[in-house]
């Protein structure tokens, strides 16, 4: 039998939750997403941006009247970068604040932990994670997740064709053990050995640890002339930190998640010194990017191109909306995710804007080109990327050129 501490507790629960379902019923005119971006833990130096960008990006679907007869309403929430504390939230965001879509998850193992409970709500999940598995059809059975970003294969084979290039014989693999960073090496593999190239030595570490020095020196001790990393930001600090002590100087390629500013202030400029970036690029000529660059430096007084997964959320918040729009009024998840690849794909009048599209949607079909890139989505839900190999130089990160796949 329940005490009178519980049962009090159990019926504040109960009318929370009673009282939140009414007012959801009494409010059919919003459509309740959650900006659910990894605001600390490893995907912390984006999730900021990824938040206030979302935010924008609602504040233009509100303005020019609403999506599907509705107003978006958001709620913010931080994953942690950590696949526990995101169910915890998830389930908040479900179960007692009725949202209808999670907008913005960063990381693979967040996804994956969260597809279950988007799948069981019957409700949309977009994200910018690269574990290959998240849009096969045995996880994404209901077609309601939608992946803004290259899947790791995609990133292995740009690295691969970058390696190619750049003349590497002997490369190796380090990653961190969860399934977007084996995703990246097992891509390189893969696509590496259809070159006919071999790995020479291949490494998964453990996440959190102090020191890397075993894992690094067993991948030394193949005489690579490159490391390929699928890696984040946090371990590939101590990682370059302890490899730059011993001297040696073979050549790194990193995904582009694992490099930038912050990587060059934690190891300096001597460390961080020719090594190589493979990131996928925004689709920096189309009037989307130059909308949501100036959405970017208002929020975070800096560049757009800084923060490629802020334009992936901008391109959310626009494919939603744009989808509701088709969808028409108090249409379900399910609905509107049926007309997503009618608003992104060709053919139709190309737009750059949810106001744009409004309109156009009126006498037909539109084709949503996007601030992170043309954003035409396969049969999986996954959109297409183009990528960039870069270089750091005295502190700064350059394009060398555009990797071609």
């Amino acid at each position: 039998m329940m005490n009178r501490r519980q049962l009090l507790a159990t019926m504040t629960s109960a009318t929370l939750l009673a009282s939140t379902r009414d007012g959801w019923a009494q409010t059919t005119s919003v459509f309740r997403i959650a900006a659910f971006n990894p605001i600390t833990g490893a995907g912390a130096p984006y999730g900021a941006g990824m938040q206030k960008i979302i935010l924008a990006a609602v504040d233009e679907v509100n303005a020019a009247g609403g999506a599907g007869g509705r107003k978006i309403e958001v709620l913010p929430e931080d994953t942690q970068t950590d696949p526990q504390a995101a169910v915890l939230a998830a389930k908040k965001l479900i179960e007692i604040n009725n949202v209808q879509a999670l907008v913005g998850i960063w990381s693979s193992g967040v996804t994956l932990a969260t597809i279950p409970l988007a799948n069981d709500a019957n409700i949309l999940l977009m994200c910018t994670s690269g574990a290959p598995e998240i849009t096969t059809s045995k996880i994404n059975a209901k077609r309601l997740v939608y992946r803004f970003n290259t899947t790791g294969d995609g990133f292995g084979k740009a690295i691969a064709e970058a390696c190619a290039q750049e003349g590497f014989k002997r490369p190796a693999t380090m990653a961190y053990n969860n399934a977007s960073a084996l995703g990246i090496v097992e891509g390189f593999r893969k696509n590496w050995e259809q070159k006919g190239g071999k790995v020479v030595g291949a490494v998964v570490y453990e996440p959190n640890q102090p020191s890397y020095r075993s894992e690094l020196q067993k991948v030394l001790a193949a005489k690579p002339d490159v490391i390929v990393m699928g890696s984040y930001l946090p371990d590939t600090t101590i990682i370059l930190r302890e490899w730059y002590q011993t001297g040696e100087t073979q050549k790194w390629i990193l995904a582009g998640q694992a490099a930038g500013p912050d990587l060059v202030k934690a190891i300096g400029l001597e460390a961080s010194d020719g090594l190589f970036v493979v990131n996928s690029i925004t689709n920096e000529r189309s009037t989307a990017f130059s909308r949501y660059d100036a959405a970017y430096r208002k929020a975070m007084d800096q560049p757009g191109i800084a923060n490629i997964y802020a334009a992936m959320a901008w391109d959310m918040v626009t494919v939603l909306a744009l989808a509701m729009e088709a969808a028409g009024p108090n249409a379900n998840p399910s609905a509107i995710s049926a007309k997503i690849r009618e608003i992104a794909n060709p053919p139709g009048k190309q737009v750059s804007s949810f106001a744009e599209g409004k309109e156009a949607l009126k006498s037909g079909k539109v084709n949503y080109d996007g601030a992170s890139s043309s954003l035409d989505f396969n049969n999986l839900g996954d959109a297409s990327a183009d990528f960039e190999l870069s270089v750091i130089s005295k502190g700064g990160l350059s394009r060398k050129y555009v990797v071609k796949l």
